[in-house]
């Protein structure tokens, strides 16, 4: 390397202490025998010492305005910090040093490449894949460019990318990226070089992910003599060793090698890294399920209860054992059921839960004053992030293809942003002292659950882990708890082809039985999901579910309660025989637990609000510009959009193509019948439905959508496209003449979430509304996060493609009921509308469940 710099911490994803490049120096003397002690220290795993000298280091280059060499120091105190666990302090350190590299040597220099290494191992850890994967690859292609081919420094990208495909279970690609590193190492380092021990530990893994065990032991073993040779007996290093081989044990049923393994490795972690770094907890999780495996739950159960301690439990070892606990009576089952419900509650905490939690937030504030206050700090949190992102996005990008002052714009307003903040949370503190409290609610117990139900309610909480799931019923007379004998990837296999039956085109089509609705897994489904916690919640009138992973994507009330005649009826009318649990029970869905608590105490205070006010049967085309045009020109059967229509699809450099908008989406006149009788229904004013050309952006971004009780779509939902990462779930409004930021006809999460509402119920009257916010992504994490954070306690979403006649007379039939019997509630109304479509004979299709089963309500079911 021709610039010289002092020595560069830089940490390999899977546990590597510094570079191999032979540090040069910016300054002599006491810089670099400072830089020398302090990576001597960290990686003999003495952080303690070194953290206050790394911290010296980087308080007195600030003086200097030496950006490369402060940027080395800022990377090192950084990697410190990531390796006691302390993500959130390394992350900023790390965003800052990477600036200030580039500032001083340029994109393209080899210096750059550990700084992005770092920054995407500690996106690593915490499963932001999307964010490492370019921030590694550009680490390598710099590294390559700029170095030989059999640099050190190419060795430890490669590592780092293969270790990323190795979380994303793509072990093929992962396979010959750690065999060139390992060939780079061991030629620049020797046979015997830690970073060699790191990437034959990484080969073993991989070999045993592939269930390659014979070939998996010989490099793990390698790597820990390796280890113990050169970096000493108690090093967290040969502590990972020695987990992986423990757990390569393990798998091959040698438990007597397995177990002294595993209790070294928590043994030199808890002397080295303490007990609450993350690793020593993961050590006692390990340790722990290996006893619980065993048969030895009694010995395991202290070990779970300290990673519950520390809040980093994982969900897959402590619920069997706290199971497992109870049924043998080693813990009281009340005690055992609160530390499983508080666990899952930190374990499962969704985008939409969390946005639940802030729009809580703000209703307890207890004066409009504050209230805005609360908004503004959660507003400019949500921008600060969003604009950090964006950066982290940059940095990943060729030189080419950077805005560079479009990112210092974006730095500068973070710390902008970061002032401001600071003023607001001192206002926030000294006059709302709830603030900190609410705004991260600790779990709530069956004894602070039952109240909130009422007695004809039964809930059901979900867990889904790697080999077995949980659901925990709760009523206000008990509470029960289950095992699931169905793991993640199961309950993901059996949601997806649950669904692919769910097509509106189904209904109509002449196809025989391919396809179509599978009745027998729809009742296997409820066997699994319901059937252990039935006697406790079979005769309660409304179900409340809160799922987790592939269950937020499963329609529940489409359970079939009883086993069907056949598993796909001889003729449509025969799914309307189906003992569906819709029959049943009202379903209602809940983001989370805490969310039950938060929609129901907070309740809308103000009463003079207006009722409803609604948006549909937008113009995409500015040629159908006539409602009689537009009825003519949508034929007689529309569904609203198609799932596989991405918001991305229609971008067309700075806005949106109009033309294909219009051709792909075919016009909806019927929803503006849908509107016009929902507003007789509620009373709403007629200047309050905004139908045609009035259904747009413009109109809603300028209306004063807080008086409303009620907001209204009825239109097209676009799902989350993947083009550049830029797609988000949008609603279609109507396309204007001269797109604009402020309107170019497409409704994003994003927009949404700078809306304020101050809503009983919001409606999307439109196709996959509970779909997530990117391709694969968690239900409820798109639009129904973002209209909860604006201000909506209740949202009506679809889970499919709606037929527009069907979802029509569903939401106008619904609201119907409500007019004639309010106290129903929501969940209840939306019941009987649907029962009322299925058991119509006048059609066959009437019975299908796509045409009469796709919404759902999510939040808050009852009205106030």
């Amino acid at each position: 390397m021709t610039r010289r710099r002092f020595a560069l911490a830089a940490g390999l994803a899977l546990a590597i202490a510094t570079s191999l490049a032979s540090p040069g120096l910016a300054q002599k003397g006491d810089l670099s025998s400072q830089s020398a002690r302090i990576n001597a220290l960290r990686s003999a795993g003495k952080y303690s010492e070194a953290l206050p000298l790394a911290q010296a280091m980087v308080a007195s280059l600030e003086k200097t305005g030496n950006n490369r060499d402060l940027a080395a120091a800022l990377n090192n105190f950084g990697q410190i910090h990531a390796d006691q666990g302390h993500d959130d302090q390394a992350e900023p350190l790390y965003k800052r040093a990477i600036a200030l590299m580039e500032k001083e040597t340029g994109q393209g220099s080899a210096e750059i490449a550990p700084l992005l290494n770092n920054l995407a191992a500690l996106y690593q850890r915490r499963a932001r894949f999307t964010e490492a994967e370019p921030l590694f690859k550009r680490a390598l292609a710099v590294s390559e460019k700029s170095l030989s081919r059999e640099h050190p420094d190419v060795g430890r990208a490669l590592n780092n990318l293969a270790t990323l495909y190795v979380k994303q279970e793509q072990f093929a690609e992962a396979e010959p990226l750690f065999q060139r590193a390992l060939a780079i190492y061991q030629k620049v380092g020797g046979p015997e070089h830690p970073a060699v021990a790191t990437v034959l530990n990484n080969i073993g893994q991989v070999y045993r992910d592939l269930n390659r065990d014979a070939d998996a032991e010989a490099p793990i073993k390698r790597s820990l003599a390796i280890r113990e040779k050169v970096l000493g007996s108690d090093h967290p290093d040969v502590a990972r060793s020695l987990n992986n081989l423990a757990g390569l044990y393990e798998h091959q049923q040698r438990y007597a090698d397995a177990e002294p393994l595993y209790r070294r490795a928590l043994a030199i972690r808890e002397r080295a890294l303490g007990a609450d770094h993350p690793d020593t907890v993961i050590s006692t999780g390990n340790l722990a399920y290996f006893l619980y495996v065993f048969g030895r739950t009694a010995d395991a159960l202290p070990l779970a209860d300290k990673t519950l301690a520390s809040g980093r439990a994982q969900l897959r070892i402590v619920l069997p054992i706290l199971l497992s606990a109870r049924q043998q009576h080693l813990l009281p089952d009340d005690k055992a059921l609160d530390k499983a419900l508080a666990a899952i509650q930190r374990g499962t905490q969704s985008s939409a839960a969390a946005a639940v939690n802030k729009l809580a937030v703000r209703m307890a504030a207890g004066s409009d004053r504050l209230a805005e206050l609360v908004r503004k700090d959660q507003d400019l949190a949500a921008e600060s992030e969003a604009l950090d992102k964006a950066i982290v996005a940059a940095v990943s990008k060729p030189p080419a293809q950077r805005d560079l002052a479009l990112e210092q714009r974006s730095r500068t307003r973070i710390a902008a942003i970061g002032s401001e903040r600071g003023t607001l949370q001192k206002t926030l503190m000294l006059e709302f002292p709830d603030y900190a409290s609410l705004s991260n609610p600790l779990p709530l117990a069956v004894k602070d659950i039952q109240p909130l139900l009422s007695a004809d309610e039964a809930m059901v909480i979900y867990s889904v882990v790697d080999r077995q799931s949980h659901v925990i019923a709760i009523t206000r007379e008990g509470a029960d708890w289950k095992e699931i004998p169905l793991g993640a990837d199961t309950v993901t296999q059996k949601v997806a082809a649950f669904r692919k039956g769910l097509d509106v085109g189904k209904a109509r089509d002449a196809s025989g039985k391919s396809g179509l609705f599978d009745l027998a897994l729809a009742h296997e489904l409820h066997a699994a999901l319901l059937g252990p916690v039935e006697a406790l919640t079979k005769d309660k009138r409304n179900l409340l579910v809160v799922p987790s992973a592939a269950l937020t994507a499963l329609p529940f009330h489409l359970l079939v309660t009883e086993k069907p005649p056949a598993a796909i009826p001889d003729r449509l009318e025969g799914y309307r025989d189906a003992a569906w649990l819709l029959r049943r029970q009202a379903v209602l869905v809940l983001p989370s637990v805490i969310s039950l608590k938060s929609l129901r105490a907070f309740a809308r205070k103000d009463q003079s609000v207006k009722p409803m006010t609604g948006f549909g049967d937008p113009v995409f085309n500015p040629a159908a510009e006539d409602p009689a045009d537009r009825r003519a020109a949508s034929g007689k059967v529309a569904a609203r959009s198609i799932a596989t229509i991405a918001y991305t699809d229609f971008w067309r450099g700075a806005g949106v193509d109009r033309a294909r908008l219009a051709q792909a989406l075919p016009q909806l006149p019927d929803t503006a019948d849908e509107l016009n009788a929902v507003a007789r229904d509620v009373g709403a004013a007629k200047a309050d439905i905004h139908l045609g050309r009035d259904a747009s952006e413009t109109t809603l971004k300028r209306a004063a959508l807080a008086q409303y009780g009620i907001i209204y779509f009825a239109t097209h939902g676009l799902v989350a496209g993947d083009v550049k990462g830029l797609g988000e779930p949008s609603l279609a409004l109507s396309i204007p003449d001269q797109p604009s930021e402020l309107d170019d006809g497409l409704l994003t999460a994003s927009e949404v979430a700078q809306l304020k509402l101050n809503a009983d119920w919001v409606v999307l009257s439109a196709c996959n509304t509970i779909a997530g916010d990117k391709p694969g992504a968690e239900a409820l994490s798109g639009l129904a996060r973002s209209f909860f954070y604006a201000g909506a306690r209740a949202l009506l979403v679809s889970h499919w493609a709606v037929d527009s006649e069907a979802a029509t007379r569903l939401t106008i039939s619904t609201f119907e009921l409500l007019k004639n019997e309010p106290k129903i509630g929501r969940a209840e109304a939306l019941r009987r509308a649907m029962l009322t479509f299925v058991d119509d004979a006048t059609s066959p299709r009437n019975a299908y469940p796509a045409m009469w089963g796709p919404f759902a309500l999510i939040g808050e079911g009852e009205v106030k």
